[in-house]
């Protein structure tokens, strides 16, 4: 997005130090890192970055209005509303692609966004590597409003562990060391000392939860949650005899179970913002639009891309036996914005913000990038291609 720093990198990149760098990524936990990391960050200039945050304190402006939970209550399945919600978020994730206009200009446009923690370990780690092997200007940064990694970690710790001690912490998911996103799980572990413990490996005595170390039972206090519960949903057959963690137990959440559903495509309907596409709740569109090729068909909740139809015809629409759960979204046109030794990559940047308790609302911390040259951003997109996956947006100061 930055033409003289762009060509500046590119001139500078070379394959062996690429894989010198991925080496090096891997070394702290070798084979953990399953997704494709990207050849290159982003570098995003100071008005884009404006704009990015505009229209998400614009949603966060929404989601402090006293009407908001009422709004979203429906938006929590029957069964998954899990006893204990607290006033707000602990941490939000929103998506922009970097986009077209009509009139050329490139402008954020949101995508997604989640009441839900994204790799907020992994992206302290792996931009500390990337500034050993490229040169990063002095006037960007990966972190927002001021932060830095030292600043960084300490807001995650507090969010994370509160007032507990870090054994009575836990990283909660489904087989954790079966996921894609093991290496953020190894990464909080290491900065933060807590656990990582799977959904099987809880121990219920009434109201209280517990997990064994060294055959010593250890009792957990707070869940820094990463189940994802549509995923639970699926899996509960086969997880055997699972303590069913919706019930109402005595520990502390970070974040809330129901705030992964309140955040998320459910809300897009009710934001209407330049840079936040025009989205509908499909039970509530009486009429397909005469301009139907410029929408996409959205299940609200399935993730990773799963169900979207691009291409949508009023066919589709009649197939669907639940329209309350899916949503019709005005489609935004990517830009091939970063230049690469062949054909240019799009982009998607997604923010991170935290949440404490004692404060009036959520701050900008940090990102993460996706790069892809398929259809969609994700891995099914973009196989065999190259200057595509993982990567991390340095701001312009």
């Amino acid at each position: 997005m930055i033409p003289a720093l762009r060509e500046q990198f590119n001139k500078n990149f070379t394959q062996k130090k690429y894989e010198d760098f991925l080496k090096d990524l891997d070394s702290k936990h070798p084979g953990a890192i399953e997704f494709r990391i990207a050849e290159t960050p982003v570098f995003i200039p100071k008005d884009f970055t404006n704009k990015m945050l505009g229209a998400c304190e614009t949603i966060i402006d929404f989601i402090k209005d006293p009407a908001f939970k009422k709004l979203t209550d429906r938006a929590v399945p029957r069964g998954e509303n899990v006893p204990g919600e607290n006033d707000h978020p602990h941490c939000i994730a929103f998506d922009f692609g970097i986009c077209e206009n009509k009139n050329g200009e490139l402008e954020p446009q949101l995508i997604e966004m989640q009441g839900f923690p994204s790799l907020f370990g992994f992206q302290v780690y792996y931009p500390q590597i990337i500034e050993k092997y490229y040169n990063i200007p002095a006037d960007y940064s990966n972190y927002l409003n001021g932060y830095n990694a030292d600043t960084y970690l300490q807001f995650l710790r507090d969010i994370i562990l509160g007032n507990h001690n870090p054994e009575n912490v836990i990283l909660l998911e489904i087989k954790p060391h079966e996921q894609k996103t093991r290496i953020d799980f190894y990464c909080t572990q290491d900065y933060l000392k807590i656990p990582i413990v799977c959904l099987t490996e809880l121990i219920q005595e009434g109201k209280k939860l517990f997990y064994k170390k060294d055959e010593k039972k250890i009792e957990v206090k707070r869940i820094y949650n990463r189940v994802i519960f549509d995923e639970l949903t699926q899996l509960k057959e086969k997880l055997g005899n699972i303590v069913d963690i919706t019930q109402p137990l005595d520990v502390e959440w970070i974040p809330h179970p129901n705030w992964f559903y309140r955040i998320s495509k459910f809300t897009l309907p009710f934001i209407n913002h330049p840079y936040v596409p025009e989205t509908f709740f499909l039970n509530e569109v009486k009429q397909s639009p005469g301009d139907l090729e410029n929408f996409v068909l959205k299940p609200l909740f399935s993730f990773a891309g799963q169900g979207v139809i691009i291409d949508v015809t009023k066919e589709d629409i009649e197939k669907v036996a639940d329209p309350e759960n899916w949503i019709l979204q005005r489609k935004v046109k990517y830009a091939d914005v970063i230049k690469t030794p062949n054909t240019p990559a799009k982009a998607e940047i997604r923010i991170f913000y935290f949440w404490k308790d004692n404060m009036e609302r959520p701050v900008a911390v940090t990102n993460l990038a996706r790069l892809s040259k398929g259809k969609m951003i994700g891995v099914r997109y973009n196989a065999d291609k190259d200057w595509v996956g993982g990567s991390v947006c340095y701001f312009e100061k």
